[in-house]
């Protein structure tokens, strides 16, 4: 512990707040002087063990008689709180402890709910700990020094080298690692191509209905307005597109968010045809495109139209939405502005973190633990349609070839939609209605069921407790 330094006279900020009490009127300021400083080490802002100027010192700064810094010091060392070690100064002591500050963590958490359907949660246990650990020291040791100091707004370039080929192999796209922009997440990538669009004179883009309701959110934070795309059986209608006087629109075509389609490949043509007929732009939202069970993987639509699509995902549901590490394939007319934006936004991601997330990749662990989690995810999928069908007869489960999430649609005779959910609410199983996502309730109930966070047993043990709440 050393002292807190001193500026010279009245300068240092940590005695501010005895100045006013230092111009206090005569007779009453040795008892301002002892008020303010037993309440200064009372709320904490002079901490236990916080060494005080010697009373010659602080007397000078305030401009008051020593003897009066000597007295407050006796008084409030005799009070407990301050104490003084014969030859080696006043401290403040640790008798008055102020209430430790109340710091609130406002990160999602899940609920008191028995067994939580809700979606959009990888398996975070899943998390290849022992491999990032080992890929985090090999980094650290191996970084030069340099390259912690500010980085390119795009990303490291060994990262976007390796992403590009990643993103490629695994997904069809056209990936130049110089159109490729390292981001926080996809929610980082829709701000930036969002504030590009309106740089750009865009005043509107569509989103999908029902879809997202963060891609709406993000698209109004940055003074757009959302307009609501109705979807179809093979995607986004495009006669609402067309008629929605916007000209960028929001999709999810490998895997629609929450109804789980995958666009047909006549609607992703005509998707890219009216891109293409009003200059316009498709943000591709790849949010979960790594996982697939019953299908070929269907390639990215941006492979189809790199000057027509921006592409964007992240390791959200790969690996584990907290490393807020993604990407944005961005076309290059709008490569300037959006790594522009990006640089005046943050100064780039974190270099340490890049690095590492190359090297994981480099190495093959990543597509490692893409097995392990398509292996795992495959199981749980095929627990939760099993219960779902021999539980509550009748339903009907739609988007179960790919992602971490499916659609279960049950009759008439299970409704009303809001007793149905008030009676799993007080069985304890959370889930989350289709509705919720912009669906007109309907006649039977429609539930979007995330299944990927939960192991086998608890996904039947939630069945069966819905089954039995509901019956």
């Amino acid at each position: 512990m050393g002292q807190l330094p001193v500026d010279g006279p009245r300068g240092h900020a940590a005695w501010e707040l005895l100045l006013p009490a230092a111009a206090a009127p005569t007779r009453g300021r040795g008892r301002s002087l002892r008020s303010a400083l037993r309440e200064a080490v009372r709320s904490g802002r002079l901490a236990s063990g916080t060494r005080l100027p010697s009373s010659r010192e602080l007397a000078a700064d305030l401009g008051v008689s020593r003897g009066l810094i000597t007295e407050t010091y006796e008084q409030l060392t005799a009070e407990g709180y301050l104490r003084s070690d014969r030859g080696s100064g006043t401290w403040v002591g640790g008798a008055a402890r102020a209430a430790p500050p109340v710091v609130r963590d406002r990160a999602p958490r899940p609920g008191h709910a028995r067994v939580d359907f809700l979606p959009g949660v990888p398996d975070l246990s899943l998390f290849p700990r022992a491999a990032w650990s080992a890929a985090h020291r090999q980094v650290l040791a191996e970084l030069p020094h340099h390259m912690l100091g500010y980085p390119d707004p795009r990303g490291l370039p060994r990262l976007r080298t390796v992403l590009a080929g990643l993103l490629v192999r695994r997904r069809g796209v056209v990936a130049d690692p110089e159109r490729l922009v390292v981001c926080s997440g996809v929610a980082q990538a829709m701000t930036l191509l969002a504030l590009a669009l309106r740089a750009r004179g865009h005043t509107a883009v569509g989103v999908e209905a029902p879809g997202s309701p963060e891609h709406g959110t993000l698209v109004a934070a940055a003074g757009l307005t959302p307009v609501g795309v109705p979807l179809d059986d093979d995607g986004v209608d495009m006669g609402a597109l067309r008629e929605g006087d916007v000209r960028a629109v929001v999709t999810t075509p490998a895997h629609q968010f929450p109804s789980g389609i995958g666009y047909a490949a006549r609607r992703r043509a005509e998707l890219l045809d009216w891109a293409r007929s009003v200059d316009g732009l498709v943000v591709e939202d790849d949010y979960d495109g790594d996982f697939r069970y019953d299908r070929a993987p269907v390639g990215a639509l941006q492979g189809l139209d790199p000057e027509h699509v921006a592409y964007t995902g992240s390791v959200s549901k790969s690996l584990a939405p907290g490393l807020r590490l993604g990407w944005l394939l961005v076309p290059d007319g709008l490569a300037e502005e959006v790594v522009e934006r990006k640089r005046v936004m943050d100064l780039g991601n974190p270099t340490l973190d890049q690095a590492l997330l190359a090297r994981f990749v480099e190495r093959g662990d990543y597509d490692r633990h893409l097995r392990r989690c398509q292996r795992a995810y495959r199981d749980r999928r095929d627990a939760l349609v099993s219960a779902l069908r021999e539980q509550l007869p009748g339903v009907r489960v739609t988007g179960i070839a790919a992602g971490l999430h499916v659609i279960a649609r049950l009759p008439g005779r299970w409704g009303p939609q809001d007793v149905f959910l008030e009676r799993a609410a007080a069985a304890g199983v959370a889930v989350r209605p289709l509705s919720d996502y912009g669906t007109p309730a309907g006649t039977g109930v429609s539930l979007v069921l995330g299944y990927a966070h939960l192991p086998p047993a608890r996904i039947t043990e939630g069945v069966r407790l819905l089954a039995e709440a509901v019956r």
